[in-house]
């Protein structure tokens, strides 16, 4: 499946494929250290960085690897964040998703807004049935943003990173999408 023209609207923001014009405020998202405080890896240092990411973004979402949307105010072009969707599971139905929002944008329900217009999507658009999220036990806001859109917590996984020596385990979150219980 080729998600390179997927564009989600919502009352407040686009969420559509990154392009190069975003190199620069993704590379802001990215080499800031609370937002990277909890992610997989390290602040980056370069914007050779951001724009090597988002090549390879556009690459995978040809091919159908994974969706990767920015997420941008309706009023302005720049990126303020991004939602992925991955590890796609076709026989289960099922799949992976993070997320990751600037600062300055924290704290104005735009992550939950995008959360919910993107879940419908991968519902609507993909059956997806189940989605999963695993996170730091310390993130203690993007649980409560999981929680907000439906998900549960399913269990802890013992020592699952390691980010610059540091091991961290991580929280599993589940979404069944195909409850009553979650509607978007």
């Amino acid at each position: 499946m080729n998600y390179s023209r997927v564009r989600i609207e919502t009352p407040r923001l686009i969420l559509r494929p990154f392009t190069p014009e975003d190199a620069d405020s993704w590379f802001a998202i990215m080499r800031d250290p609370l937002v990277m405080q909890y992610w997989g890896h390290g602040p980056w240092l370069d914007i050779s960085q951001a724009r090597e990411a988002i090549a390879d973004d556009i690459e995978a979402m040809e091919t159908g690897e994974y969706l990767k949307l920015a997420i941008c105010e309706k009023s302005q072009a720049e990126c303020l964040g991004m939602c992925i969707f991955f590890h796609h599971h076709y026989g289960s139905q099922r799949g992976a998703i993070g997320y990751c929002l600037a600062p300055e944008a924290q704290g104005r329900g735009y992550m939950t807004e995008a959360l919910r217009y993107f879940f419908t999507f991968l519902h609507q658009r993909m059956s997806l049935r189940r989605l999963e999220a695993d996170i730091h036990p310390d993130n203690l806001a993007s649980a409560r943003v999981l929680e907000r859109l439906g998900f549960q917590r399913e269990g802890l996984m013992k020592e699952r990173w390691c980010v610059d020596g540091v091991i961290s385990d991580s929280v599993l979150f589940g979404l069944l999408l195909n409850k009553p219980s979650w509607s978007p």
